[in-house]
């Protein structure tokens, strides 16, 4: 599939092919993932549910969560130190539109890897004028020979301060393989709106991004959520064929 480069009347067009692509391969949507931690492969470390989520006021960077309380909404985090291990989901995705809300404390990091590959990144990027790939939003770069190339910082600074809600919503496309199995097109961030502001279009991915599950590339991966690099938290995940 070609991707052209003539801005969002390409975009829309292409997102409709993605939902032809999805109704046919008999995607169903994985909703809502995070109730509790039945969605994700063993081990998952430290991380809890927890049924609400504020910054520690005795500690700004940190995250304060209740996991007392039976009622509420259910908020997946990694653990009382914010620094366990990384979450796999037991499905896998191809082509797929995803709605992700998290929430960072102060100077936090985490990351959203499609297919455990292709990350867009979580940090606490608030106030921050020039925004780099390794800001909220960015396609983090790819990492070879101890250098890195092709990071996408965000168009826009949409973050929010640290300890509110923000999210995703991504239109992801798979790389597409040939019978042989070579690879014919890269994997793709069709679009990504963060806290609702378009972010990237049409950005296409040569290979995994850094510090990846898998280096290699396939038609499906499982979603990834980051815990080893900061306090997070994270509800209201969906996976789904682009409609």
């Amino acid at each position: 599939m070609t991707i052209r480069r003539d801005g969002l009347a390409t975009t829309w067009i292409l997102l409709a092919v993605l939902a032809a692509v999805g109704r046919a391969a008999g995607q169903e949507t994985i909703a809502p993932i995070g109730e509790d931690l039945s969605a994700f492969r063993d081990p998952t470390g430290d991380w809890l549910v927890a049924t609400t989520v504020k910054p520690d006021p005795d500690n700004p960077k940190r995250l304060k969560a209740d996991t007392a309380a039976d009622e509420g909404p259910k908020i997946i985090v990694n653990g009382a130190t914010g620094r366990t291990s990384n979450l796999l989901t037991k499905a896998e995705h191809g082509d797929v539109a995803a709605h992700v809300e998290f929430m960072v404390p102060q100077g936090s990091n985490s990351g959203v890897y499609f297919m455990g590959r292709y990350e867009i990144q979580v940090f606490d990027s608030y106030g921050k004028q020039d925004v780099q790939h390794s800001d909220c939003g960015g396609v983090y770069q790819r990492w070879k020979g101890g250098k890195g190339f092709e990071g996408h910082p965000p168009r826009v600074n949409a973050s929010k301060p640290p300890g509110q809600w923000q999210s995703f919503d991504v239109v992801f496309r798979a790389p597409r393989f040939d019978e042989r199995g070579k690879k014919i097109a890269n994997a793709c961030f069709v679009q990504v709106k963060y806290n609702g502001v378009v972010v990237h279009e049409n950005v296409e991915l040569t290979g995994p991004t850094r510090a990846s599950t898998y280096q290699d590339e396939q038609p499906t991966g499982p979603l990834m959520l980051q815990g080893d690099h900061g306090p997070v938290a994270y509800r209201n995940i969906t996976l789904r064929p682009v409609e």
